[in-house]
């Protein structure tokens, strides 16, 4: 096996393969969501996105303003999935464990499902 340096253009030409990923934020909008629901079809996965605006315990109807809709193919929603469960895991391993509440409507709601 060689240990020969690469040289400089074999340096260029190992940089021009690879793709940079360039974040444009420049049309971005920001909004806050603490209710969220998926369904999907064979095509394609839905996210609303969301605020409960009911904020007392035991009312009949939970009222939730719809904020967002991401419609995401079944790759895309497979990579967020990815991408969302480790992100979870990091903050965990750092803060401690999310505790969800079995008895709020979201969740039952996605068990029913």
């Amino acid at each position: 096996m060689s240990n020969k340096a690469e040289t400089p253009e074999q340096k260029a030409d190992k940089e021009k393969r690879q793709v940079r990923l360039v974040w444009d934020d420049s049309k971005m909008e920001n909004n806050y969501a603490n209710v969220c629901n998926v369904s999907s079809t064979k095509e394609e996965f839905n996210l609303l996105f969301g605020t409960n605006q009911s904020w007392a315990m035991g009312q009949p109807n939970v009222r939730i303003a719809l904020s967002n809709r991401i419609i995401l193919n079944p790759h895309a929603a497979k990579r967020l999935a990815v991408l969302l469960s480790n992100a979870v895991n990091q903050y965990e391993e750092k803060v401690g464990p999310i505790e969800l509440d079995a008895k709020h409507p979201s969740i039952e709601d996605t068990q029913t499902h």
